[in-house]
């Protein structure tokens, strides 16, 4: 079941530490179009790695049979339904990247926003996805533009353009991104790890004038410590060196 196998959730393949799958949809992409028959012959996993002994024929090219052309038609028809529902603050963040990347422009800040977005300031983040996978995420720990609105927009456009760990974003990617925002509320001190919850918190690490930060509830990060040790990455600083800790929960739109 070939489109079984793509359709995959991202937390399934995680906790059962798959090693094999891209390689199926190499072929799969190789043959798609095709009519394919497979037969298992055997499959066994003694020592928690899988060994299996299949055969794949491939046959005629089938008339619209792409699998892809499938996919895709799908992954449209779900991104469609999310942006139906989207959130001002995710709306405005999409649009910001798609302007600043179609004609290099900034968007102006719509006249009709919810209260918030226009009179109040605050540190926020913009993380962006691509078929489940981190496409960008940048953000300001504390305000830096004149309101929420503000903040979205510039940070939208550095989140798909300046995130140094990517490529920026293409246009021909624009219809795929999915886009979240967090608006964060005040930090605060704390003392212990025992003060940290990762759903709840996120963390802020400082040591002279490095600072790290790591938003809450992200997946694949399940003890503070692990948060904390993120944070110091992300800061370059040291677990044996002295640094301070903050923690700040957040609002997250998508």
């Amino acid at each position: 079941d070939p489109q079984g196998l793509l359709e995959f959730e991202e937390s399934f393949l995680e906790s059962a530490a798959e090693c094999g799958l891209r390689s199926f949809i190499m072929m799969f992409g190789a043959l798609d179009g095709h009519l394919v028959k497979s037969d298992v012959y055997s499959y066994e996993g003694p020592f928690g790695v899988g060994y299996a002994i299949a055969e794949f024929r491939v046959g005629p090219r089938l008339e619209g049979g792409s699998l892809m052309d499938k996919l895709r038609r799908t992954e449209l028809e779900e991104l469609n339904d999310i942006r139906c529902s989207e959130d001002p603050r995710v709306a405005l963040a999409r649009k910001a990247l798609e302007m600043y990347v179609t004609d290099g422009t900034v968007i102006k800040i719509p006249d009709v926003l919810p209260e918030e977005m226009d009179k109040r300031r605050a540190g926020v983040f913009v993380s962006i996805k691509k078929s489940g996978q981190l496409r960008g995420c940048i953000g300001t720990i504390a305000p830096v533009r004149r309101n929420i609105a503000e903040e979205i927009i510039h940070n939208a456009i550095s989140a798909g353009t300046q995130d140094p760990r990517f490529n920026p974003v293409d246009q021909s990617e624009l219809d795929s991104l999915v886009y979240s925002v967090d608006v964060l509320g005040e930090a605060e001190a704390i003392g212990s790890l025992e003060e940290l919850d990762v759903i709840r918190y996120g963390v802020i690490v400082r040591s002279g004038r490095r600072t790290g930060l790591l938003l809450p509830n992200l997946e694949g990060v399940d003890t503070p410590e692990m948060q904390v040790s993120i944070a110091l990455q992300k800061a370059g600083i040291q677990p044996s060196e002295k640094y301070s800790m903050e923690r700040f929960e957040v609002i997250r739109y998508s």
